[in-house]
């Protein structure tokens, strides 16, 4: 698959943007283990036009991140172009969320508030387009409402409006997560449009990534939450997207490394205090379906020491 100028396999595996989620040490776990695309977790362009310290923070990119994508969104044409314009050097891909369905962006007539209005949505892409040389995407979700499913005609709008290729989340914004992610609407946008379509929504195993594929049609597939607690998914999804024998899962030495891996990269790059919160999720995600899993749960939850919650996840995963 070409995108731009960027040459990717033929049907590349993109690990999509998770507020709180696809920060600089997980993404470099996901990368390692077969994600094609990684990408940071979505940053305002007014915050980064404030210069924000966190939102700073969002966009340091590992070396090892050989293909990276910048999520950003807001609801400004022309600083949407700016910061995105400003981030060209860092960043191979620019995407621009118009799918995001938690309220505080919604009301700022940002994220997927954004399909109720494609005039204001493609000028924001046609701002941005013309003053990018690298690739930009848009990710957005089947509609606002099952009433107003316009996942297709916004597909073509964005084509028409510069988008080099398109993400497509198969849940409408009502929806939020909840539900089953409607493939047929990611199939309805690849037949509208020339671009690349990358499909999005209920991949949790690599059959799912086979099935997505077989029965969309679509150039790629995004993992975003079936990657929370387990990185090596990607592996798993690339050997299958590439019909080769599936690797072996990591034993409990490799996983218990990588966990600690994550936990120490947390703390390195977030701080003791900010880590150790973070962490009790990632935590509830690696141990889910072990045995033990709530009552160590419960205790990580009340651990506040960097070095007492090593030591738990040494004593537990093994």
């Amino acid at each position: 698959m070409r995108l731009g100028s960027l040459k990717l396999p033929a049907v590349p595996v993109f690990l999509g943007p998770m507020a709180g989620v696809t920060d600089l040490p997980f993404r470099v776990l996901c990368r390692r283990y077969g994600a094609d695309v990684t990408c940071t977790e979505m940053v305002s362009a007014k915050a980064m036009y404030y210069k924000n310290r966190t939102t700073e923070k969002l966009l340091v990119r590992a070396p090892e991140e050989t293909v990276a994508a910048v999520q950003l969104f807001g609801s400004e044409p022309e600083l949407m172009a700016d910061m995105a314009e400003a981030l060209q050097e860092r960043f191979d891909i620019i995407d621009v969320n118009m799918g995001c369905p938690v309220e505080k962006v919604v009301k700022n007539h940002e994220g997927s508030y954004l399909m109720t209005d494609p005039k204001l949505a493609e000028r924001i892409i046609a701002a941005m387009a013309k003053r990018l040389r690298v690739p930009l995407t848009v990710k957005f979700r089947k509609g606002f409402d099952e009433a107003h499913a316009n996942a297709a005609e916004f597909a073509k709008m964005a084509e028409g409006a510069g988008a080099s290729a398109v993400a497509v989340h198969g849940r409408t914004r009502e929806q939020f997560y909840s539900g089953k992610a409607d493939w047929a609407c990611i199939a309805a946008v690849k037949r509208a449009v020339k671009i690349p379509v990358i499909g999005n929504g209920d991949i949790f195993t690599a059959a799912d990534a086979v099935r997505m594929v077989e029965e969309t049609g679509v150039d790629g597939v995004m993992i975003a939450r079936g990657s929370r607690g387990d990185p090596w998914l990607f592996a798993q999804v690339r050997a299958a997207l590439d019909r080769e024998p599936a690797p072996a899962r990591p034993s409990a030495a490799e996983e218990r490394a990588v966990i600690l891996e994550h936990a120490q990269g947390l703390i390195r790059e977030k701080g003791e205090w900010v880590a150790v919160r973070e962490l009790r999720k990632h935590l509830a995600w690696y141990s889910a379906g072990r045995a033990g899993a709530a009552a160590f749960r419960e205790r990580v939850n009340l651990l506040e020491d960097p070095a007492q919650l090593i030591a738990a996840v040494e004593e537990f995963f093994v």
